[in-house]
């Protein structure tokens, strides 16, 4: 695997090939390499076009603070940015962004990553660069006879042309998530005098084509589990095929596009009219990953972002080995700290319930407020907030994390700290004991199999009248691997025979819980459509007083937020509307 790491890396620094790709809207460069020398028909080992296919898996986003140096969750009710300055994600959480300045990070329509002279010249990286790159390697690779056949016989070319359909497929449901409809361009490479000033296809169609590639791509990818999975684990399966579709179903289903699109008769925006066989086609999607009984929860929960090749991985961004997450968002006032870039809010940390399974809100919990993180008391917390988040007294280097004010992670000096009385846990190595921090892979986990659990668990209790066993058997199975006590009921601190209006809340708060910093709730939150209540509120904090061994715990403001309407889909560039009479604008930008 990190062969093919290192692979990625050279080939898209050197821009051997994918220089080619630039915005749909704009004329191409003539520098790129010709097609004959990428695709050509002399070449049996296909290095070249498989060179070029390496270069398009490198605009797969790794979510690793890849936000100008925050993870998008900081741009939600989970987290805020610890840096001070302009913070692209603060930007986003207070409404202070428009059509000419979008953050970068999160601009995927017109990304560049600077590489060269001079110093504003850069590889396209946008999605859209990805699309146009797919689009030539699926044109010409059937040029290149390629030798060899993947196990289940289907000749090595045309499973490299699905692996960059996938991609495109890929890149189509990023764009859509965020923007809503978007141009579809099929094969179609466009050259340098052709018209390009493309209308934005509907919402519906931009779905139908997503699913469509899907089905049509699925049984020519690899199989998991995979043959040789150290060099191959980065490359899309069948179920990664299956697991895209059933995410894009599940956002199709959803409220924000399915009966609430903030533009009732606009087809870019979303559907038109609600159709509850929306959720069952989503719940069918999940349930054919399932079926494939190949994946399986990992037994534990860090292991999943440590361990390559678990069982739970469905798709993967490939990472380095390193301690670069640590560096970045470990706590500060260690030898070997980091700078704390991520401060997780108070509001996510309540949403972790006891180990009994039941709310911090629930009289019955056994919550302390006086020992909130049952650090001396029983019960205990969910193992999953230890999992996610640094708080006061978590061990961490072989010692304990002092969050307390004036304490070793909060000094109160004018060094970069929490704002919270938290850092982020997650994603980082075994290193609780050790004097040193532990080296592990960062790749970034883009489909889990929880996910497709807890999908399927959504889109069923949607579309029932009342949640049935099948929503409580996903719960039950992701709350059990998490740490949670079955109880005596063996329903996991579950409340039987709820509505489907009190299961909807349970899946949304497990949504929080399991996926936290994994770039699901800046989503969840608009999909959902309830991101003008949750984003229009204060973001809060813990600030601890320490007086002897007596700790007091008193909440704190860190960040008023703003949300309106209009922010439920980012806005198309302003130069894309610009130059383009056709492109129309979204809603209220």
């Amino acid at each position: 695997m990190k062969n093919h790491i290192t692979k990625i890396l050279l080939i898209t620094l050197a821009g051997t090939a994918l220089i080619c790709g630039c915005r749909k809207s704009e004329t191409f460069p003539v520098d790129k390499v010709t097609d004959y020398f990428v695709f050509n028909p002399l070449d049996s080992a296909g290095d070249a076009a498989h060179g070029y296919l390496y270069q398009i898996y490198a605009i797969v986003k790794n979510g690793h603070n890849r936000v100008a140096g925050d993870y998008l969750d900081a741009a939600s009710d989970d987290a805020v940015s610890s840096k001070s300055g302009t913070v692209q994600v603060r930007l986003m959480a207070t409404n202070g962004v428009n059509s000419f300045t979008f953050p970068s990070g999160e601009n995927f329509w017109e990304e560049t990553v600077a590489t060269g002279i001079p110093a504003n010249s850069g590889t396209p990286s946008s999605y859209w660069a990805g699309i146009r790159a797919a689009n030539t390697f699926i044109t010409h690779i059937g040029a290149v006879p390629v030798k060899g056949q993947s196990p289940t016989g289907v000749p090595m070319r045309y499973v490299w042309q699905s692996e960059a359909r996938f991609l495109r497929a890929y890149f189509y449901f990023e764009l859509v998530k965020r923007y809503g409809g978007v141009p579809l361009l099929g094969d179609k490479v466009f050259a340098l005098n052709d018209n390009v000033a493309l209308p934005r296809s509907s919402f519906a169609d931009c779905i139908k084509y997503i699913v469509n590639e899907c089905d049509a791509i699925k049984d020519s990818l690899l199989s998991y589990p995979l043959v040789t999975p150290d060099a191959d684990n980065y490359r899309p399966t069948k179920g990664a095929a299956m697991a895209l579709k059933a995410r894009a179903l599940l956002f199709a289903a959803s409220p924000l596009f399915n009966g609430g699109n903030i533009d009732a008769a606009n087809p870019l925006t979303g559907y038109t009219d609600f159709q509850a066989d929306r959720w069952t086609a989503a719940a069918k999607a999940t349930q054919d990953v399932m079926n494939l009984n190949t994946y399986k929860l990992d037994n534990d929960y860090k292991d999943i972002f440590l361990t390559q090749n678990n069982s739970e991985r469905i798709w993967i961004r490939p990472g380095s080995i390193t301690t670069s997450v640590e560096g970045t968002n470990g706590p500060v006032g260690f030898a070997v700290g980091g700078t704390g870039n991520t401060s997780p809010t108070q509001e996510l940390v309540n949403s972790f319930p006891m180990q009994n399974g039941l709310p911090i809100t629930d009289p019955a919990s056994g919550y302390n407020s006086s020992d909130p993180y049952a650090t001396f008391t029983t019960p205990k917390r969910d193992p999953r907030l230890t999992a996610n988040i640094f708080y006061n007294g978590s061990m961490w280097l072989n010692t304990t994390v002092q969050t307390f004010e004036g304490g070793q992670s909060k000094p109160n000096t004018n060094i970069q700290q929490t704002f919270t009385g938290y850092y982020m846990r997650k994603f980082m190595g075994l290193s609780e004991n050790s004097t040193t921090l532990v080296q592990h892979s960062t790749d970034w986990v883009v489909f889990r199999y929880a996910e497709i659990l807890l999908s399927f668990a959504e889109a069923r209790n949607e579309e029932e009248g009342s949640p049935q066993d099948d929503v409580y058997k996903q719960l039950r199975d992701i709350r059990g691997r998490a740490g949670i006590d079955p109880g005596a009921d063996n329903n996991y601190g579950l409340k039987p025979n709820m509505s489907k209006e009190e299961m909807r809340e349970v899946i949304r708060n497990e949504w929080r819980t399991e996926f936290a910093f994994e770039e699901h709730r800046f989503f969840d939150i608009r999909r959902w459509k309830i991101a003008e209540t949750v984003m229009n509120r204060p973001l809060t904090g813990i600030s601890i007083i320490k007086i002897g061994s007596t700790l007091t715990y008193n909440p704190i403001t860190v960040l008023n937020t703003a949300f309106v309407k209009k922010q439920y889909l980012y806005p198309i560039p302003y130069n894309e509307v610009a130059k383009n009479p056709n492109m129309k604008q979204n809603p209220g930008w």
